[in-house]
């Protein structure tokens, strides 16, 4: 089956023989931070023009590109280039080092790496690196037919200082969850969309962005947002009319403390994922945004991003509380073995927009999809109503003496604390117990709490295993590039200040 791309709604397969976007169909893109913007028709033109030079590279099925710069105009035309050959987009982090960016073409192999509109090119690798911004829009090149289930995307989790682990997703579940994002958000809603985050990062490029570009809205970008787009908020929703954005939990508690809200709001649901959203910060979100429909969202690069979500508009918020799924099943895998429909244990997905697998690491895809269901490594309960409700990640529990204590519990907790802005819970190397519990705290400005005010309060509300032995007060809890907090990076930094 050839694959035509359309727009959310059209037939997936029109009789074309090559690669088309419609992307002359689509609103547009507005760059804030430039104060530019190009419509579908200039989209069109730009990666027609594109898709040639890079078909004259070599680009097509079966091939790889690197794209290496991101959050621009320049790199959704590079983007939709490279789909327009049918090749597979390699999303990259702007930021990675010469090293990482080495070790992460050397495992693709692609055909070209694509580099920013700046004029800064990445040096010493062995494939040819372009500037497709200098390439003259144009007709783009019949391209050789695409199966549905090719590699479209491949997005990087972690290993490219080591053993890289690229999630594939093909052009299937890329368009799967983008009309199932689709029918739970409406074209209206999507009309006019503010991207915050990283389009290396699925919940940036997926959600905030392909989403209402095939729904047929604009897409405004404000690319690294930092404390000036924190600051500016509130102002910015209101004077480009915004009706839906999403972002992460530590975005919202910078831009709640350094913006007023806007006035009046325009927004009509707001998205909240990628790390735990306690249900204090959801109250908050649900009060500056002017809006009960605040969700929280559940979501796995490997699932092309979202799964599941609750909005307050439904249910009350609650700690862990992630609703139903977006399309598809969740199911939990028991102690004993058993999978169950309810109940608590790992959680289980199946869903149409699952990844392929991970970037030549067969080992790695059989551990992680087992009879059709992808093992998430998030701990949680469903009930009978199907409501899916996290607890945290198996990998980040404590082993306090046989007693697993969930991190994020903690963390949760603790953030409840009207003198905790932000907390942090890791375990650390205990010659008696195993591991002990300890915790990073940064206190919300202007408060005369201590730690053992803290103490004193955790006791009084769980159990004494959990109750942190060990706390260190910090300025700041360390973040990745996609905005979620570096538990690691937090424990290191606790450690070697003592």
């Amino acid at each position: 089956m050839r694959v035509a791309w359309h727009s959310i709604g059209a037939s997936l397969n029109d009789g074309a023989n090559d690669m088309r976007l419609p992307l002359e169909r689509f609103a547009g893109l507005t760059d804030l931070a430039r104060d530019r913007r190009r419509d579908g028709a200039w989209l069109a033109a730009a990666a027609a023009g594109r898709a040639a030079v890079l078909a004259g590279s070599g680009a097509g099925p079966g091939s790889h590109v690197v794209v290496t710069h991101g959050n621009s105009i320049e790199f959704f035309a590079d983007l939709f280039a490279v789909w327009t050959t049918g090749a597979c987009a390699v999303c990259l982090n702007p930021g990675l080092t010469s090293n990482e960016l080495a070790n992460v073409v050397d495992f693709m192999a692609p055909v070209a790496v694509l580099a920013g509109e700046d004029g800064t090119a990445p040096s010493g690798l062995a494939v040819p690196v372009l500037h497709l911004a200098d390439a003259k829009p144009g007709e783009a090149p019949p391209s050789a037919a695409s199966a549905l289930d090719d590699p479209a995307l491949v997005l990087f989790t972690s290993g490219t200082t080591g053993a890289p682990k690229g999630v594939v997703l093909s052009f299937r579940a890329l368009l799967a969850r983008t009309a199932l994002n689709l029918a739970h958000i409406g074209a209206e809603i999507l009309s006019r969309s503010l991207c915050l985050l990283p389009t290396h990062f699925g919940h940036g490029l997926i959600g905030n962005c392909l989403t209402p570009l095939f729904a047929g809205g604009e897409v405004l970008l404000l690319p690294e947002p930092g404390l000036a787009g924190a600051r500016a908020l509130g102002g910015l929703l209101a004077e480009h009319r915004v009706g839906f954005m999403s972002s992460v939990p530590s975005f919202w508690r910078l831009a709640m403390k350094m913006s007023p809200p806007p006035e009046p709001s325009p927004l009509r649901q707001v998205n909240v994922g990628s790390a735990p959203l306690s249900a204090a910060l959801w109250h908050e979100i649900i009060v500056w945004a002017g809006t009960d429909n605040v969700v929280n969202m559940y979501g796995l690069t490997e699932t092309a991003n979202w799964f599941a979500g609750a909005s307050a508009r439904a249910f009350a918020p609650e700690d862990g509380l992630v609703g139903r799924p977006w399309g598809g099943s969740a199911a939990l895998l028991a102690a004993g073995g058993e999978i169950a429909a309810a109940g608590e244990g790992e959680v289980l997905l199946q869903t149409p927009s699952l990844m392929s697998g991970y970037h030549a690491r067969p080992e790695l895809t059989a551990e992680a999809i087992r009879d059709g269901w992808y093992r998430s490594g998030d701990w949680g309960s469903i009930d009978g109503d199907g409501l899916l409700r996290l607890v945290g990640r198996r990998r980040n529990e404590v082993n306090r003496a046989g007693v697993k204590i969930h991190v994020e519990e903690i963390d949760l907790l603790l953030e409840g604390h009207p003198a905790v802005a932000e907390a942090c819970c890791f375990g650390l190397p205990d010659a008696v117990s195993g591991e002990l519990v300890a915790v990073a705290v940064r206190f919300a400005d202007g408060t005369d709490a201590d730690v053992e005010d803290l103490r004193s309060w955790c006791a009084r509300r769980i159990r004494r295993d959990c109750v942190p032995e060990r706390w260190f007060p910090v300025d700041e809890i360390a973040k990745t590039d996609r905005g979620k907090t570096d538990r690691e990076a937090v424990r290191r930094q606790c450690l070697e200040g003592g």
